[in-house]
């Protein structure tokens, strides 16, 4: 318990360090994955803005960066994250690989709630003249929006893991400081309390995304 209230401002720093790439990367990832998911599920084959040879294109696209391990993306997007914030290390850079892998992934998860909203909901708003804006606002968003938290929910558990490997390119975070002071310097109970960390992390974001899907499971 001493040492680990010696080091109590290293751990609040790779906490806000962690909170810091959380949060725009879960901006970024909402912000754009929202928007693809959605496009992705107006273009497929069958739904009310079908272009096959487009979604193709783009389904593929996404299945493409899925399916990069993150630390190799990491490392093969080096030079694009040096161009975007000026440097290859740091917090700042770690956002950019973790954005990138987050956007389809949470595209992807997007694109699945909608499919499961009722086809006949989106027909009987098509039959009285809704136009695409009002369907997918009024009808996808509305009916959806409590598996796109859900959405949300796992791609924030998921890049909180990944999140651990930013201590690679000099980012900080609570797992850049287990692997500095609880591994190299051989101090077990920091990583230990480390690892308690995570586990409270993990269900605190749970928690928060049940109850959230809860309260937004109303129907139109």
């Amino acid at each position: 318990m001493e040492r680990l209230i010696e080091l109590a401002p290293q751990i609040l720093k790779a906490l806000s360090q962690t909170f810091y790439m959380m949060w725009w990367t879960l901006s970024i990832a909402a912000v754009a994955g929202i928007p693809l998911g959605t496009f992705l599920y107006l273009i497929r084959p069958g739904s009310i803005m079908e272009k096959r040879p487009l979604y193709l294109v783009l389904d593929v696209s996404v299945n493409i960066v899925r399916s990069f391990p993150f630390l190799i993306l990491m490392v093969a997007i080096i030079p694009l994250t040096r161009f975007i914030v000026g440097s290859s290390l740091g917090t700042n850079a770690v956002i950019v690989p973790l954005s990138i892998s987050a956007i389809p992934d949470f595209a992807r998860l997007v694109e699945q709630v909608l499919l499961e909203v009722d086809r006949g909901v989106i027909e009987m708003a098509v039959s009285v003249g809704a136009n695409t804006f009002q369907i997918v606002w009024r009808v996808l968003y509305r009916e959806g929006r409590s598996g796109i938290v859900g959405a949300a929910t796992m791609i924030s558990v998921s890049f909180l893991s990944y999140s651990t490997v930013a201590g690679l390119v000099g980012g900080g975070g609570i797992g850049d400081f287990a692997i500095r002071y609880g591994y190299y310097r051989y101090e077990p109970a920091v990583m230990a309390f480390t690892v308690v960390l995570f586990i409270v992390f993990v269900q605190v974001i749970k928690t928060i995304g049940r109850i959230a899907a809860m309260h937004l499971v109303k129907r139109i």
